[in-house]
């Protein structure tokens, strides 16, 4: 283990904490708004917002070569999973609390544990098996799929915490000596692919009424633009460029092993803007599962400390 100046750790948590309190604001700007727009529209449109601040940020300080990959092929990579761990999230907005999203992203320390005997070759002991099985008892008891109205986006939570732990993988691997801002553009650039490819599906595709009634949010695609939309979005956007870019620094100057349990702190952002914006907080069985997977990230991150 490395031993890094209190300085150092103290500035890196302080970054993690402020992008922290963005993303889960935003996060809860996105759910609030999906009942007037599209999943496809939405992300394109920050997409599009946020590689632009990008550029005129990176303009203005003559630093616009920052936004070029030194590694194309890691930038886009880690680029793919992320964008793809966003889709999984948002997915379920109309549908899910914003504790039941977070409870299934925050299992990605469980899915970093697995896949990085694999790809980084690190030792998986008996006290982290105990670390996932706690953490994925914790998703589960948010979640709650045995409740009577349970539907299939509970699920999808789950796959963003996978496909959020391949992107930490990505840039603990691949990514260390890029630049946060080339790995923003890369995110912005590839949303706004991917989303462009599914607002075309979604007019070529002959889905029928019923099956667009089952989720509009995901089965249809370019809505009316209203202003209130887009200054939503570009608000958004700010938001998630800013808070990106702080928890890449953060995670690029200091250990992983200090900072994933600060970066449980979203837990407590996340039920605070969700009791702002939908007067919702967790119930007893929620606040005992967040206690679980914020107990195995801990169990997770002093062992990855050693």
């Amino acid at each position: 283990m490395i031993n890094l100046p209190s300085e150092r750790k103290l500035s890196s948590a302080l970054l993690l904490i402020l992008g922290a309190f963005l993303l889960a604001f935003q996060d809860s700007v996105v759910k609030l708004m999906s009942d007037q727009t599209t999943l496809w529209q939405f992300q394109g449109l920050r997409g599009t917002f946020n590689l632009s601040f990008l550029l005129v940020f990176l303009a203005i300080f003559r630093k616009v070569s920052f936004i070029l990959p030194k590694n194309y092929f890691a930038v886009y990579l880690r680029a793919f999973f992320l964008t793809i761990t966003m889709v999984c999230f948002f997915s379920g907005a109309p549908y899910l609390t914003i504790s039941q999203m977070a409870a299934g992203l925050y299992t990605y320390p469980l899915f970093t544990v697995i896949l990085a005997g694999p790809i980084l070759k690190e030792k998986i002991t008996l006290l982290k098996i105990f670390a996932l099985i706690l953490g994925l008892s914790g998703a589960i008891l948010i979640l709650s799929p045995w409740k009577g109205n349970s539907t299939a986006f509970q699920i999808l939570p789950l796959f963003s915490g996978f496909f959020y732990a391949c992107n930490i993988l990505t840039i603990r691997k691949l990514c260390k000596n890029e630049t946060p801002y080339a790995m923003a553009a890369g995110v912005a650039i590839t949303f706004v692919v991917i989303c462009s490819l599914m607002l075309i599906a979604t007019e070529l595709i002959p889905f029928s009424e019923e099956t667009k009634e089952l989720n509009p949010y995901l089965m249809n695609g370019w809505t009316t633009l209203a202003t209130t939309l887009v200054l939503t979005v570009l608000m958004v956007s700010l938001f998630n460029v800013s808070g990106n870019l702080l928890i890449t620094k953060a995670y690029q100057t200091s250990e992983s092993s200090w900072l994933a349990p600060i970066d449980y702190i979203y837990f407590i952002f996340a039920a605070f803007w969700s009791k702002i914006f939908f007067n919702q907080l967790p119930n007893e069985v929620g606040v005992i599962g967040i206690i679980l997977i914020v107990s195995s990230g801990l169990l997770i991150g002093a062992q990855r400390g050693k």
